[in-house]
C-alpha cells in the first residue's frame, strides 16, 4: 500500500531545515509530530530522599543532554557549588558540546567518547579513584549499570527525572500509514494511550535494537529498521520505503 502520511512521535523539528521537511517536499507525504512521551523533573527532595548527596562526588557521567540539564538545575536548587576539578565522562562529543551550556569547557576535566557507552568505558577505567555519579530518568539502559558494577568502582545513579506517558486522547480513530517510534517508551505510550490498537495495514518504523524488540514482544510487526546497513538515518529509510511502495 502506498504512503500519503506519516506520524513521528517526536516533537516537531525546531529548524526549517529538516530533512523531514525535505522528505515531505520530495515525496509528497504529510509528516506530522507529536511527544508519546515526556520527561517530568525530580525534586530536591526526591534525590535527598534516594540518599544522594552532590557533595560525595569527584565526577560525573553524561549519557544524555537532559541527564546535563537536570543535574546543574538541581546542584544551583540544592546550592550545590560544583568544584572546579569536578571530572566530566560525556558518552558522545554532541553531550560534551552542550555541556559548554554550563561549565567553561578548557577550564574543566571532561573526557569524551565516541558514540555508545561501551566506548567510554576506557575512560572511566583510566580514573578508578573517582567516585561517580550517574544522572538518568527512571528508565536507564540496564546494560549501563551492569557495566559499571564490573568496572570496580565506586559509582551511584541519582534519578533526576522521569519519563512519562503522554495522553494522546486526541489521536483517537486519526490513522496514519506509517508511525515512527524511537524508544520503548514509545511503544509503550501506544498502548497505553489505546489498548485495543490494532496494527492493520499500519506499517511501523523504528530506530534501536531495543525499540525493534519492544515493538515485536508487543505484537507488532516491524516493517522499517533503523540504523541498517542501507540506510543510517529514519529520513533516509522513510525516503527509499516510500520510493518502493509507492511506484
Amino acid at each position: 500500500m502506498k504512503v500519503k502520511s506519516i506520524l513521528v512521535s517526536q516533537p516537531a523539528p525546531k529548524t526549517k531545515q529538516s530533512p523531514y521537511f525535505e522528505l515531505s517536499e520530495k515525496q509528497k507525504v504529510k509528516i506530522d509530530f507529536r511527544s508519546f512521551i515526556h520527561v517530568e523533573e525530580e525534586s530536591s527532595r526526591s534525590v535527598r530522599e534516594q540518599k544522594i548527596s552532590f557533595n560525595d562526588f569527584t565526577a560525573v557521567i553524561f549519557t544524555s543532554r537532559k541527564a546535563v540539564d537536570n543535574y546543574f538545575r538541581l546542584a544551583e536548587e540544592m546550592r550545590y557549588q560544583i568544584p572546579d576539578a569536578m571530572r566530566y565522562f560525556c558518552q558522545s562529543e554532541a553531550i560534551a558540546y552542550y555541556l559548554q551550556k554550563y561549565v567553561v569547557y578548557r577550564k574543566r576535566k571532561i573526557y569524551v567518547g565516541v558514540r555508545t557507552f561501551e566506548e567510554l568505558v576506557p575512560l572511566i577505567k583510566k580514573h578508578k579513584e573517582e567516585v561517580f555519579l550517574l544522572p538518568s530518568s527512571d528508565k536507564l539502559k540496564p546494560s549501563i549499570p551492569t557495566t559499571l558494577d564490573k568496572l570496580d568502582i565506586k559509582w551511584q545513579k541519582a534519578v533526576l527525572y522521569r519519563t512519562v506517558i503522554s495522553d494522546l486522547s486526541d489521536l483517537e480513530g486519526v490513522l496514519y500509514d506509517i508511525l515512527v517510534f524511537f524508544s520503548p517508551s514509545g511503544i509503550d505510550s501506544l498502548f497505553k494511550n489505546f489498548p485495543e490498537f490494532v496494527q492493520n495495514d499500519t506499517r511501523i518504523a523504528v530506530f534501536g535494537n531495543t525499540t525493534v524488540k519492544a515493538a515485536e514482544k508487543a505484537g507488532l510487526k516491524v516493517d522499517i529498521t533503523v540504523p541498517s546497513k542501507e540506510n543510517k538515518s529514519m529520513t533516509m529509510a522513510l525516503e527509499n520505503y516510500i520510493k518502493e511502495v509507492n511506484k
